[in-house]
């Protein structure tokens, strides 16, 4: 990663003056991070999490800002109507950051459950939650989507098998949506994070993922980054700072992926 320890987060005033960005995962990790770092530079942040508490805590916490909370499961059509509408018919930029890991399972191993969760959560919601917001880009001319996808979408040894063709599913929308929207004013690109401090949890559930992954990760992985780290590279392309780029995959982890 270099030398994190003497790296400040720089905001830019006025970046999101006037803009509208819904950011999901916005309790906790780089959700909560690309949230505050969106509002500090101006925006108007329609925060997304499942956990009603944890935006409860980020809008008190943070009186100054330009924060509307929308808690609920963005899977669900229901809670994608709830935060379109907090949005007021207009979205300027969109940052789908939720997403959880599974248990390292290879696909033998895999559980029915695990991976419809993570399916679910790591590629339905975020599918959804787009569908419903490009046409109010489409009628504006102009609009930004960053997808968050993973080491797990460049590699095959990041993660278990769910994990991993959940976030490769993320890189796929994201290219197909860079070409079909591209010429019509719409920008899409994903971050792919590689080791980053957050609550997220990943446990070995699995003796061969164990046996197998975790020399390749004690050998090959960076220190691990920090959430405003990561609202850095994503908010560089949710803003016009990222006006040239379009379909691209930014790993944002520390040279890992050029490993």
């Amino acid at each position: 990663m270099g030398n994190e320890a003497a790296w400040q987060e720089t905001t830019t005033a006025g970046r999101f003056a006037g803009r509208t960005v819904i950011v999901t995962g916005a309790g906790s990790g780089i959700g909560l991070a690309t949230a505050l770092r969106v509002a500090r530079e101006g925006g108007r942040v329609i925060a997304a999490d499942i956990s009603k508490e944890r935006l409860d805590d980020l809008v008190a916490g943070n009186p100054g800002l330009d924060l509307v909370a929308v808690a609920g499961d963005i899977s669900t059509e229901d809670a994608v109507a709830a935060v379109v509408a907090a949005a007021g018919g207009r979205v300027d930029a969109l940052a789908n950051v939720a997403g959880i890991m599974d248990n390292f399972a290879p696909i033998h191993e895999v559980d029915d459950q695990v991976w419809e969760r993570v399916f679910r959560i790591n590629v339905t919601a975020l599918m959804r939650l787009t569908r419903a917001v490009v046409p109010l880009m489409l009628a504006a001319g102009t609009g930004s989507v960053v997808n968050v996808s993973s080491e797990a979408g460049l590699r095959g040894s990041a993660a278990g098998a769910a994990y991993t063709a959940s976030k490769h599913a993320v890189v796929g929308l994201t290219r197909n949506s860079a070409v079909m929207y591209g010429p019509l004013g719409l920008r899409f690109n994903t971050v792919a994070p590689g080791a980053t401090i957050t609550k997220i949890e990943a446990n070995w559930g699995s003796e061969l993922a164990a046996g197998r992954l975790g020399p390749l990760m004690q050998a090959n992985i960076p220190t691990p980054a920090t959430a405003a780290q990561l609202a850095a590279s994503i908010t560089f392309l949710l803003s016009d700072d990222g006006t040239n780029v379009n379909g691209a995959v930014l790993a944002s982890d520390g040279g890992w992926s050029a490993l």
